[in-house]
């Protein structure tokens, strides 16, 4: 019994563990997101005003890299959610299996839902903003 019982603390340690570094991934590519965002928006709105080859290749190019990092992130963001899902469940179990399922409240895993949908709005309108206010300053300059 000594040894099943030692197995579940490294099986939760394992799951604690692995949540944190959910956490940790996730952070990084929300503020890696946005600082690229505005990189892009400060970057692309000074080229913007420049009538220049150069200035509309720096243009072209820092946008594709704010979408292909964007689009990165959101995937990122999916797939933490999903993880995160995965292992509070197992968690979950756990607590239900050990009696002691009615100290967790089951309604986290929803909030930890919203949490991530908010994380990809922040993203996807930083994004949206690097991308149309240097075009309105070239369009409307």
């Amino acid at each position: 019994m000594k040894g099943k019982k030692k197995m579940l603390e490294q099986i939760h340690d394992h799951l604690l563990d692995e949540l944190k570094t959910n956490t940790k991934t996730d952070t990084i590519f929300v503020i890696t997101a946005i600082f690229l965002n505005l990189l892009t928006l400060g970057v692309n709105s000074a080229v913007s005003l420049e009538d220049t080859t150069a200035g509309y290749i720096t243009f072209v190019l820092f946008l594709i890299l704010a979408g292909v990092v964007n689009w990165v992130v959101i995937k990122g963001l999916k797939t933490g959610s999903e993880s995160r899902t995965k292992l509070l469940n197992g968690l979950i179990q756990m607590y239900e299996d050990q009696d002691v399922a009615k100290y967790y409240d089951h309604s986290l895993l929803e909030a930890y839902g919203k949490r991530y949908n908010l994380f990809t709005i922040v993203v996807v309108a930083t994004g949206v903003l690097a991308f149309v206010v240097p075009l309105a300053l070239m369009i409307f300059d």
